[in-house]
């Protein structure tokens, strides 16, 4: 056993390849509507590699099944490259450095305030930040994993999964978890081509289905016909797709429509939708807002648990978050995975294999300073913007934000990358100034922020699970920089292939609308103009927001567990204030599925409900592949499905007829 924990796979780094592509495929779009979906990554890439592999052995290119450690070393790779899917930024920070994201926010655009993207420099980009974090905290996984004894639940689960897999009623069951995943998948995959076929023009297609009414419609309520979020529905817990529409029936039902009487009042009425001087400038502003009021009060909260753990930690040998829960969303049943994850191996044994292969900690940090020192003198060629100063106070303050992140997300299960970015947003816009490009520093900042603080997480996840799995920590430790090197290259492509594919990516209603880019670079443009920016009352509705949002985590925090779990999350509300309540309403009818499936046959749905949710979004996630080659060779639907109101439809028609 232990010899195969000591050595990678070679076979198990080949199926790398191909299971990364495909979760690249899927993952990456999601980035380009809402920030849950990073956190999908474990359970549908695991079982899309569990697909691979029937496949392989049906096929006779498999001679034996992957072993627990090559399923370990596998996933760790996977994750680590989809990871890069969020951490670069390409619905985010990245794509909102870009000229088409700056022309829907501001109509004064100068040349050192945008840069478009590049494959080139977007690949650089991402090698040169993106493994500083995999140093950063490789010296503290003894102290996070056996001293601290820190939970990490998605890690755990995913052990528990993969440990599973080698039982015989475990692989029975994981067989039929394959074939449902790969039945779904098909259906998704094929309902998108059909689907493609009615959408020749702009506003067509059952994208654009007013499902409750046209008037509806124009306020983004309706139902899309979308697998990926009805998949995304059944995966997310029921009180966050209850957050969303909420917060989608609150922001469009209410507030906008009554703001929009104001019209020629609190803005001028001439002008463009997207300006953000108009209506447009609540709309994100207050978003951000509520973001941000939601962020800090969980950093802040996540920082006192980690002090405070800190410090019991001095007259105590273990911290007490391995036998109780700490109220985090993840952890309530964190202890039973452990049992049943740890219950088949003696812990001496685990804790023997875990420290047996040691990476020196010169190596480690001799390693970080020769990387941070490449990355200070490469990326100010990169964003001239970005001085090499401002990069070197980054990358001084990082390791302990990534201590923080990596310890937080092992109480709660819940990584703050996107909160620490934004703390860079505000910090380095704020020193570099409008004058000197502070928008474009910025956001570059927040993007070498977010790979360190995610990947040190991310790698601390991964160390968990190879610690339940009997798997080398050096071996994780290698696949991680095989799978971070791999997402630095396959991320951008697959980004410039739908960035060269779709003319309308970014924009509100285009398929792919991206709405944290305009977020993100909202966020730069107030660090570094300040709040005369906004249009009137606006900044007193954000103080009303970011108070109501730090008040509603209070609320959620002290009330008791079983009124606690009905209050709505500020965060989860937020989103739809910008994008609409289309995908919301696909969420919450996934969420409603799983609901009635756990009441007809919970033991089923435990079971099943995970491969049939992967199953929909990895198939709409593979369609899109396809679907960019058509659009790159200039293909197009045959049909336009549109819906027109009678009145509008008679004028058509008389039109045609004279």
């Amino acid at each position: 056993m232990e010899e195969a924990a000591d050595s990678e796979s070679i076979r198990g780094e080949l199926c790398d390849v191909s299971v990364i592509q495909l979760h690249s495929d899927e993952a990456q779009p999601h980035h380009w509507h809402h920030p849950f979906p990073q956190r999908l990554s474990r359970s549908s890439g695991l079982l899309l590699h569990q697909d691979l592999d029937q496949f392989l052995l049906k096929a006779g290119l498999l001679k034996q099944p992957f072993t627990r450690q090559e399923n370990t070393v596998i996933q760790t790779c996977v994750v680590a490259s989809s990871g890069i899917a969020f951490s670069g930024g390409f619905g985010s920070y990245l794509f909102g450095m870009s000229e088409r994201t700056a022309g829907k926010s501001t109509e004064n655009k100068l040349a050192q305030d945008f840069k478009n993207p590049s494959l080139g420099w977007m690949v650089g980009f991402l090698f040169v930040v993106s493994f500083l974090g995999l140093f950063s905290v490789v010296p503290l996984r003894k102290i996070m994993i056996i001293n601290y004894k820190l939970t990490y639940p998605s890690g755990t689960a995913t052990a528990h999964l993969i440990n599973s897999f080698h039982t015989p009623k475990g692989a029975k069951l994981a067989k039929k978890q394959v074939r449902e995943l790969g039945k779904f998948l098909s259906l998704s995959f094929l309902w998108g081509f059909f689907r493609w076929f009615f959408t020749a023009g702009d506003d067509c297609g059952f994208a654009h289905f007013p499902t409750f009414g046209l008037e509806a419609y124009k306020h983004m309520f309706y139902f899309d016909f979308s697998t990926t979020y009805i998949g995304v529905g059944m995966i997310c817990p029921h009180i966050i797709n209850v957050s969303l529409l909420i917060g989608g029936m609150l922001s469009w039902g209410i507030m906008w429509p009554l703001i929009e009487t104001k019209k020629g009042d609190w803005y001028p009425a001439d002008l463009k939708a997207h300006n953000l001087h108009g209506l447009q400038g609540y709309k994100v502003f207050i978003a951000i807002a509520v973001i941000l009021g939601d962020g800090l009060y969980n950093f802040f909260k996540v920082l006192s648990h980690t002090i405070s753990g800190l410090l019991q930690q001095v007259g105590e040998k273990h911290l007490p978050i391995s036998r109780q829960t700490n109220g985090g969303p993840s952890t309530s049943s964190t202890p039973s995975l452990v049992a049943q994850s740890v219950g088949c191996y003696d812990e001496q044994h685990h804790t023997q294999l875990f420290l047996k292969d040691q990476i020196p900690t010169l190596i480690v940090v001799a390693s970080y300073l020769a990387i941070a020192a490449i990355s200070t003198a490469v990326l100010p060629h990169i964003f001239h913007q970005l001085k090499w100063y401002y990069v070197l106070v980054i990358y001084v303050f990082a390791p302990i934000l990534a201590f923080c992140n990596a310890y937080g997300c092992g109480l709660t299960d819940w990584s703050h990358a996107s909160t620490y970015g934004k703390l860079a947003i505000f910090t380095i816009g704020a020193w570099a100034g409008a004058s000197h490009g502070g928008v474009i520093a910025s956001l570059a900042a927040c993007g070498v922020m977010m790979n360190i603080v995610s990947t040190a997480s991310d790698l601390m996840q991964d160390f968990k699970t190879g610690y339940l799995t009997l798997t080398s920590p050096r071996s994780m430790f290698v696949s991680q920089v095989i799978g971070t090197a791999m997402g630095c290259i396959v991320s951008p492509s697959v980004f410039w292939l739908f960035y060269k594919a779709f003319d309308d990516l970014g924009f509100p209603k285009s398929e792919y609308p991206a709405p944290n880019a305009s977020l993100y670079r909202s966020m730069a443009t107030l660090g570094v103009e300040g709040v005369s920016s906004l249009p009137k009352n606006c900044l007193l509705l954000c103080y009303l927001f970011f108070g109501a949002a730090i008040i509603i985590n209070l609320t959620k925090d002290v009330a008791d567990k079983k009124w606690a779990r009905f209050i709505p999350l500020p965060m989860a509300m937020a989103i739809p204030f910008y994008l609409g309540s289309y995908f919301a309403i696909d969420m919450f009818i996934g969420s409603c599925i799983l609901f009635g499936w756990e009441k007809i046959n919970k033991a089923k749905a435990d079971a099943f409900a995970p491969a049939v949710a992967s199953g929909l979004i990895c198939g709409d996630g593979i369609w899109i592949l396809p679907n960019s080659i058509l659009a790159l060779a200039g293909v197009k639907p045959p049909i336009c499905m549109k819906f027109l109101s009678r009145s509008t439809n008679n004028k058509v028609g008389a039109f045609l007829a004279s």
